[in-house]
């Protein structure tokens, strides 16, 4: 074996317990018994679906999933904010 077929066989590998990850954290989304666990779990949810488009971009050698990796980050951190606000306030707007 290379490098080449190292690095390729790691990154499926990775590809393979990040998709694992997101499943238990689907898991939790669907299942957490309070608001809080849920909102955690929505941003592990998004953490973890960036850390898959930016190993899946590796492994295509292509640009374009890590401008969608860039999008998702900024949509996950808006919501978890909007969400943990609505939580505390019950208000979003100031």
């Amino acid at each position: 074996m290379n490098g080449y077929q190292i690095f390729e066989t790691t990154l499926v590998v990775c590809m393979h317990l990040v998709g694992i990850a997101m499943l238990l954290s689907l898991w939790r989304l669907l299942r957490g018994p309070t608001v809080p666990d849920r909102i955690l779990a929505l941003d592990t949810l998004s953490v973890t679906a960036i850390a898959e488009l930016m190993l899946f971009g590796m492994y295509l050698d292509s640009a374009i999933y890590f401008e969608a990796a860039l999008i998702i980050a900024m949509l996950g951190f808006c919501s978890t904010v909007v969400l943990s606000k609505f939580v505390l306030r019950r208000d979003i707007v100031e």
